[in-house]
Order: structure tokens, then C-alpha cells, then sequence
């Protein structure tokens, strides 16, 4: 573990490393405050640090200010080194936000469990970070696929949106159905069914940039956010999931299964729209590509011609709805 040694006394400075090192520690020794505070100030600042009250530059209690002014997280747990003894020395201390301190001279044994405290304390606030990190993730991300699940995708397509608008770009979005996903639950059941709905999402993920979203919207459906691309390019990035999604069976213990995906495709072109009209065009380009033969991406043309798309499959019954010969008739 690092630990930061701030002290402008050379033959105290020594000891300090000396013992430190014997003790397992790795020890970043400097003189001034000046130096603390530009090594506390990097991503990877130990989370140790022992400051004297007293040295130039910046002293401890600035140096102490400095730093719980900065961030509160990873969190710097700070021993003062002091010549100072008295109560209100003490008090001063810890308001300026020092965590524990430090007679000079130091006695080898006060300091081992002083540190020690120390070290628990980080290790505590280390398992409370992790478990809130665990339900913030839990709270964005699908169980099954760990996708992004719909909310956050949402808030993903919403950002990029307004950023398209800033910048006057444009955006495409995807909507992604599994096809035939009914017919491998009944025929493999829920377990495969899992298996097939994670690795189609793997098989995404693998395929776009770092800065695309990809996010379980619901069901067997995905959404798929591209910041910076025009109608054609979405359409060929698509068009190349689509390709690499059916490339090959899905591997499961019932056996492999063939899997296709029909997709729908809209854009935003620096229109008036919201994340609901987008995703209501790319909805009703899918529906067209289930009823033209799945397995195919179509693009969205007008937003009017979306909603009266939306509205005539609404209208239809499931018995309207055509599928392939030989296949049963599935939601999607």
C-alpha cells in the first residue's frame, strides 16, 4: 500500500521512511507542501498520508483543507505530524479535516496502530463504495444480459439527442427483435431462451464503437444508440449486426440454435423530435421488416408514416399477421 510522507525534517523524515518500509508500506517522501498537494492531486494519490503541521509551501492544515476540498472520494485518510499537544492544536486539527495525529517525536508503536486504524477505515469505506457501485449498476443494467436495461438506455438515447442538437450532427437509433424468440422458448424452453437473449447481446456489444449504447429495451428487443452517423451508415452498421448476430448457432446444452434478428432503423436529422418519436420510427421500420420476411433491416422514412404504421399494426389481430410457412405465429 502507498502512503505519502510530507515533512521538511530530514533525519525525521528518514525514520519515518525506514520504518515505513519495514512494515511492507510503499513510501513517496517530499519535503514541502507544495509537492504534497501535486501528488494528492493525481487519480492514483495514496490514500495514506502522513503531513507535518509545520513545513513551507503549504503546511498540514492547509494541506488537510486542500484535500477535503478536492474530492471526497477515494477518500485520503490523513495522520498530522505535530509538535503541537494541546487540546485546541488537536481540535484545529481535526476540523481542518485531519483524521488522526501524531507527536513528534513519534513514538514506532503509536504510529503502527494509528496506521493500522487507518487502514481499517479505508478498507470499510472501500466495501461500502464497492456494494453502492453494485446496486447503481443493478439499478442500469439488465439482470440476464448485463446490457444497459431500458431506463438507462433511454437516458442514453436522451443525452445523445440533445447532443446531436447542440452540435448540429446527426444520430441514428436501432431496434433490435429476436425472431421467432416464442417459438425457441416453447421449443427449448426458458433456459436457452436466456442463453439465446444474452449472447445476441454479446454479439452486439462486440460489434459497435465504445461510445455506442446498447440496452435490453424490453422482451426479446434491444436498443441500439449510434451518435454521429446519417440514415445510410445506421442502415449498414445494422445491416452488419444482423449479419454477425446470425452468423452462427447459439451454443447451448440442449443443443445450437439458429438465430436471426429483424431490425428497424430512424434517425435524427436536426428535426424537432424526442426520444419517443425516434424510437416510435425505428419501432415501426422493425414491424416492417417482420411483415417484408424478417431477417432484414428496414429504415424509417417520415415520422407521419411511423405513427400511421404504429396505428394500422395496432389495429390488426394476431391472426391478420403473416409469418413464414411452417413456423407458428409469434408476438414479434
Amino acid at each position: 500500500m502507498k502512503i505519502l510522507v510530507a515533512e521538511d525534517e530530514r533525519i525525521s523524515a528518514r525514520q519515518l521512511q525506514a520504518v515505513l518500509k519495514s512494515w511492507g508500506y510503499e513510501v513517496i517522501v517530499v519535503s514541502d507542501g507544495l509537492a504534497a498537494w501535486e501528488i494528492l492531486q493525481n487519480a492514483d494519490a495514496p490514500k495514506l498520508a502522513i503531513l507535518d503541521w509545520m513545513m513551507p509551501g503549504k503546511n498540514g492544515i492547509e494541506l488537510c483543507r486542500d484535500i477535503r476540498n478536492l474530492r471526497q472520494e477515494p477518500y485520503t485518510y490523513i495522520v498530522l505530524l505535530t509538535e503541537k499537544s494541546t487540546l485546541q492544536d488537536i481540535v484545529d486539527g481535526m476540523n481542518a479535516g485531519a483524521d488522526d495525529y501524531l507527536a513528534k517525536p513519534f513514538d514506532a508503536k503509536e504510529l503502527e496502530a494509528r496506521l493500522r486504524a487507518g487502514r481499517r477505515v479505508l478498507s470499510l469505506m472501500d466495501e461500502v463504495i464497492a456494494g453502492r457501485e453494485k446496486l447503481r449498476h443493478q439499478a442500469t443494467h439488465d439482470l440476464l444480459t448485463g446490457l444497459a436495461n431500458r431506463r438507462a438506455v433511454r437516458d442514453s438515447l436522451t443525452q445523445e439527442l440533445a447532443r446531436a442538437a447542440r452540435e448540429q450532427t446527426t444520430m441514428g437509433v436501432v431496434m433490435v427483435d429476436v425472431d421467432h424468440f416464442k417459438q425457441v422458448n416453447d421449443t427449448y424452453g426458458h433456459l436457452p431462451g436466456d442463453a439465446v437473449l444474452s449472447e445476441v447481446g454479446s454479439r452486439m456489444c462486440a460489434q459497435v464503437r465504445s461510445y455506442d449504447s446498447v440496452g435490453r429495451y424490453g422482451g426479446e428487443e434491444f436498443l441500439i444508440v449510434i451518435p454521429r452517423c446519417d440514415l445510410q451508415t445506421t442502415f449498414d452498421r445494422a445491416d452488419s449486426l444482423r449479419e454477425f448476430i446470425a452468423h452462427a448457432p447459439v451454443v447451448t446444452p440442449d443443443g445450437p440454435i439458429t438465430i436471426t434478428a429483424s431490425m428497424g432503423v430512424a434517425v435524427y436529422l436536426g428535426e424537432l423530435c424526442g426520444p419517443d418519436d425516434l424510437i416510435g420510427q425505428a419501432d415501426a421500420a422493425l414491424y416492417r421488416a417482420k411483415r417484408n420476411g424478417r431477417n432484414r433491416v428496414e429504415m424509417a422514412t417520415t415520422a407521419g408514416e411511423a405513427r400511421a404504421e404504429q396505428a394500422r399494426v395496432a389495429s390488426l389481430s394476431p391472426s391478420h399477421v403473416t409469418h413464414p410457412a411452417g413456423l407458428p405465429a409469434s408476438p414479434r
